[in-house]
This record gives C-alpha cells, structure tokens and sequence, in this order.
C-alpha cells in the first residue's frame, strides 16, 4: 500500500517538474523570439498579435460585464447584511470597490478567459500538432514559437489589463445599482464614497495580477497544445488540462502576488 502511494506521488512529482520545465522554456524562447529576435532581423507579429486581441479580449466583453455586474451586486447585499447591523452601510461601497479591484476582476477575468480563449488555444494548437502542421511549419523553416505562440502571448499580455478594467468598472456599477435601489445610498453619493476608498494601489494591484494571469494563461494553453500526441481524444485531455492547470497555478499566482503586496504595504 505504501509502495503504491508512493509511486503515485512519485510520478506526480516527476510530471509537475517536467511540466514546469517545458513551460519555463517555452517562456524563455518566447521572450527571446518577442524581444530579442525582432532586433536581429526577426519579425514580430503584430497583426496577428491584434487578431488574437481581439479574440481574447473584444469577444470576452459580454461574459465580463454580465458576470462582475452580478458579483458586485453579490458583494454589496452581502456586505450590507453586516454593515446594517453596525450602522456602517456607508462602508458597503469601499468594500466592493477594493474587493473587486483588488482580487475579484483579476481572478474572474483571468477564470472566464482561461475557459474561454485559452481553451480555444490549446485545441488549436492540438489539432496543428496531431495533424503534423506543427512539423511542416519546420520543414519550412517556420519557426512555431514565433508564428504562433508569441501573437498569442502578447494578445493576452495586452487584452487582459483591458478587461481587469472593464470588469473593475462594471462591478462597481453592480454595487451601486444595489446600493441605489436597496440601501438608499444615492449614485453620486455612492461613487464619491468609492472614489474615497480606492487608492491607486488597489487599481495597479489588479492590472499587476493580470498581467501576470496573461502570461501563466498563455504559456499553460500553448504549452498543453504543442505537446498534444496522438488523436483527436487527446486534443480534448490538452483542452482540459489546460483550463484546469492554468486555473490552478493562476490562484497561486494570486496568493503569490498579494502577499507580495501585503509585505511592501
């Protein structure tokens, strides 16, 4: 039994660094293929980086808006709940302004468009690979990371600040529609109590973690697609695997960089 427990976490080890291994390379050879390379006479490109912004961010702008407008909504009945009870329902529009800003748009923004565009990537990339695209971009001398994998790094890098935005805004709208028709807080009183609250810090915080969700995002979708064998059922178990790695280490990410921000305040 301890034999068979310790196999499986052996292999489960073994696996997490290889996984963790192939991302940092790929990390590496797309930053040299972003950054480096277009100084040496490499192109960058940039019109295919703007199709896959508009992919990422302009077709995710619906499910955002919907999704942070009922979350601000959420935050403010819950927080008036227990504000009431202290007089404080004053207190209701810094708490969802500062909640959203600083951990709910980030982490929803960056959950919606891993299942939604990163999902799309890694099937893509699956399909390219167990169809031998993949190896005929080489045999003409077409380098992958740079044709595919760099447009869609920086499509991120660029939408999801866009949509962390968006979202900050649309949640606090939320809020104050609740707190407009429920509390009998007035709207311009209620954004002049949030414009109170927020700091610049709190809007940075949020743009910091997306950036760093675009990256995690992209590299987890590429990654899982360009290392897709076999048929088509393993283009589905790359899709999966790729929304669930890329949720999961983006909520690591998350605690990795508020904590950051906890020990600088």
């Amino acid at each position: 039994m301890l034999n068979r427990i310790f196999g499986i976490l052996g292999r489960s080890t073994r696996a997490f660094l290889a996984d963790t291994g192939a991302l940092a390379r790929l990390g590496a050879a797309a930053c040299s293929s972003a950054f480096i390379d277009p100084f040496r006479g490499g192109r960058l490109r940039l019109q295919a980086s703007i199709v896959q912004a508009a992919r990422a961010g302009n077709g995710s702008l619906p499910l955002v808006g919907l999704i942070c407008f009922l979350v601000g909504m959420i935050m403010a009945l819950q927080a008036a709940q227990q504000l009431r009870q202290l007089g404080a329902t004053d207190l209701v529009a810094g708490l969802v302004a500062i909640s959203i800003t600083r951990e709910l748009a980030p982490l929803l923004v960056a959950i919606i468009v891993a299942g939604r565009f990163g999902s799309a990537v890694a099937a893509e990339l699956g399909t390219m690979q167990v169809s031998q695209e993949i190896d005929a971009l080489n045999v003409m001398g077409i380098d992958p990371i740079s044709f595919l994998v760099v447009p869609r790094l920086l499509a991120l890098i660029a939408s999801l600040p866009c949509l962390i935005i968006f979202a900050d805004v649309i949640g606090i709208l939320g809020g104050q529609a609740v707190a407009t028709g429920l509390l009998g807080i007035g709207g311009a009183r209620y954004l002049a109590l949030t414009l109170d609250a927020l700091v610049l810090e709190d809007i940075y915080t949020g743009l910091v973690k997306g950036i760093a969700f675009a990256g995690i995002i992209g590299l987890v979708s590429c990654h899982q697609g360009l290392s897709t064998r076999g048929g088509a059922e393993q283009v589905g178990h790359s899709t999966t695997a790729s929304v669930v790695h890329s949720i999961v280490l983006v909520i690591g990410a998350d605690l990795f960089v508020t904590v950051v921000f906890y020990l600088k305040a």
